[in-house]
Order: C-alpha cells, then sequence, then structure tokens
C-alpha cells in the first residue's frame, strides 16, 4: 500500500544557491545532505514538520538546465501551508522574497503567490479551519 509522497525533485542550479534560498529565506531545514558518487543527495522539509520533502536535483545536461524555474510550464510548483499567513508574508517580504500575486482570500484560505531563486510559481496558504467563512 502506498504510504504517501515522500519527496518531490527540484531541478537546480547549484546546490548551494537553493539551499541559501530554501532555507535562509524560507526556513527549511536539510534533512540529509550525502554526498553520492556524483551528485549530492539533499533533502529539505519545513521545519517542524513530517511529510513531503523536497529533494534538490542539480540539473546535468542541457535538457534538465532549460526545465530549472519551469518544471511544470508556468502552473505553481509548490503548495507551502502556514498557521500565521500574516507573520510568514511579512518575513518573506523582509527577505527580499519577491511576490506576484496577493494576498487574497480564498474559499480554501488566505493565499500569496510568490517566486523561488529560478522563477517557479510557490503558493503560501493559510487553510481555513473548518466550518470558517470566506471573507469576501
Amino acid at each position: 500500500m502506498i504510504a504517501g509522497i515522500a519527496h518531490t525533485a527540484l531541478v537546480v542550479r547549484e546546490y548551494e544557491e537553493a539551499i541559501d534560498f530554501y532555507c535562509g529565506k524560507l526556513g527549511f531545514i536539510v534533512v540529509e545532505d550525502a554526498q553520492l558518487k556524483n551528485k549530492r543527495w539533499i533533502r529539505l522539509r519545513a521545519p517542524g514538520r513530517k511529510g513531503s520533502e523536497i529533494l534538490l536535483s542539480r540539473a546535468v545536461d542541457d535538457k534538465q538546465r532549460a526545465s530549472i524555474g519551469n518544471q511544470t510550464g508556468g502552473r505553481v510548483l509548490f503548495f507551502l501551508h502556514t498557521d500565521d499567513f500574516d507573520s510568514d508574508y511579512a518575513r518573506f517580504r523582509a527577505a527580499g522574497i519577491e511576490f506576484t500575486e496577493g494576498p487574497w482570500e480564498e474559499s480554501y484560505g488566505k493565499v500569496a503567490v510568490f517566486k523561488d531563486l529560478y522563477g517557479n510559481r510557490i503558493d503560501l496558504i493559510e487553510p481555513r479551519t473548518q466550518g470558517e467563512a470566506a471573507v469576501r
């Protein structure tokens, strides 16, 4: 039986610049950084959380390099949940994160869209609690 999604691969230009962004600006932590034969195995996760992790995958050829920043064809790459939208939104802006949309209210929660260092779109979402009505 499948238990869930363990890792989602993110194609990056260089490991260190991706770690600087995801850990230094977004607050992720490095779970594992292992040197393999021709690459590193680097897993990141949100602090204090279990579940899906980001696996940093350094591009090794032209096809992979061409996908950096556009792995989803312009769609959102990740949906980051927060329990304190206003605090995280302010912290990300202070860290120089480029927000391209929002914030706004949706039926499922408060949302804003930002870009990572490569231009991938990421949603910051504070989900509504069950029974909480949307503010329009």
